[in-house]
C-alpha cells in the first residue's frame, strides 16, 4: 500500500506539547499496514471476509 493512512494533522492534534517529526507519519503508516495485513490474514484463516478489532 502507498496510500497514507495516518493524518499527519491529527498527529500534531494528538501530540500537543511535542514536536512531531517529519517522518513519523511515515514509520506509523508502515506499522498500521503491518498490522491490517497480519489481521486480514487472521479473518481469512477463519473464514471470514470481515476484519474484526479481535484480529488486531
Amino acid at each position: 500500500m502507498a496510500e497514507n493512512l495516518i493524518v499527519k494533522a491529527k498527529l500534531k492534534d494528538v501530540c500537543k506539547g511535542y514536536n512531531v517529526a517529519g517522518d513519523l507519519a511515515d514509520a506509523l503508516n508502515e506499522k498500521v499496514e503491518t498490522l491490517l495485513k497480519d489481521a486480514m490474514k487472521r479473518a481469512d484463516a477463519n473464514g471470514r471476509k470481515t476484519v474484526m478489532a479481535k484480529d488486531v
